[in-house]
Formats: C-alpha cells, structure tokens, sequence
C-alpha cells in the first residue's frame, strides 16, 4: 500500500468524523429545547420499611380460599416445584428442602438443608395462611429468601397446592 492510498484512508476518516459532528452540532441548533426553571409537577417518594418478615397487612379468609382447591390441581400446579423440592416420605433435599410433612413445621428446621439466614430467623410454623402468604411471592414474604420462584398468582392453584402438600404429611392437618 502506498502513501497516498494511506492518505485517503486517514482523509475519509476525517470527513466522516467531521460530518458527524457537524451533524451534531446542527441538530442542536434546530431543535434546542428550552428546559424550564421550575418542574411542572413533583414526585413524593415514600420510604419503605425493610423488614425480614412477612407482610402480613392483607388479611385474607383462608376458609374460602382453601374452598376453592382440590387435590388433582395441586398434584398438578406442584410439578413446577417439584423442579426444587421432593414431597416424597424420606424424600433427599434439592435445590430447596425436602416438603413432605411441611404443613405445620417450623419454617428453616429441615436437617441437612443450608437455609438463608432470613428463613432459619423466620421462626414461625408453615400453617395454611403462612404458606398461602409465602407462594404468593416468597422474596416478598420472607425478604432475603433464597427461593428465587416468582409465586402463584391463582388463588386457586395456591390452594391446591397447600392442600397437596398438607395430604403429604404423616398427620395431615384439618383443612378450614
């Protein structure tokens, strides 16, 4: 490659550099904005508290809404855990704990699973409202929660659910 084959290379590179800031400097010509002095409205910003337990300001009637499951829907919807958890009688712990008798267990007491700490502290027992709560969204629930799952939304499906997971205990619970 010659000298002036450089050249033009190194010259076009120039006057693309220059069309474009050029460009630039037009545009802002054409279409400046004025920005105002004062914003015309204002956004409050509230704090929110960072707590490591459940939120539990919503009540919610539990009786209706474990109304509402059935079995064969639960055994169903539980597949997608059953990705993370066994519900099997001496079922191994997964990626999560093992869930077979969590139905009136204290939450973080399966032995031989690493629990974060925000669970291993919860301290409270897995009821029928606890686990509703917590499958609506677990990082909500229990903030800090390893659980990555986003939660079931259908009111239906967490009734099902729990009450699958109540069917797998050694002493199953009375539904409300």
């Amino acid at each position: 490659m010659d000298s002036f084959e450089i050249n033009k290379i190194i010259a076009a590179i120039i006057l693309v550099i220059a069309i474009v800031v050029g460009l630039d400097k037009v545009s802002d010509g054409l279409f400046h904005v004025n920005k105002p002095k004062n914003p015309e409205y204002k956004v409050e910003v509230v704090a929110q508290s960072t707590t490591s337990t459940s939120t539990t300001s919503e009540k919610i009637d539990i009786t209706a809404l474990m109304a509402m499951g059935d079995l064969d829907t639960g055994k169903k919807v539980f597949k997608k855990c059953s990705a993370c958890h066994s519900i099997n009688m001496n079922g191994k712990n997964k990626i999560g704990p093992a869930l077979y008798n969590v139905v009136g267990r204290t939450a973080g007491s399966v032995s031989g699973y690493k629990y974060s700490k925000s669970l291993m502290s919860y301290g409270r027992e897995w009821t029928f409202e606890e686990l509703n709560g917590f499958l609506i969204k677990p990082s909500t629930w229990i903030k800090g929660t390893k659980m990555a799952y986003a939660g079931l939304k259908k009111e239906k499906d967490r009734a099902s659910v729990i009450m699958y997971l109540n069917k797998n205990n050694d002493n199953p619970k009375l539904l409300p």
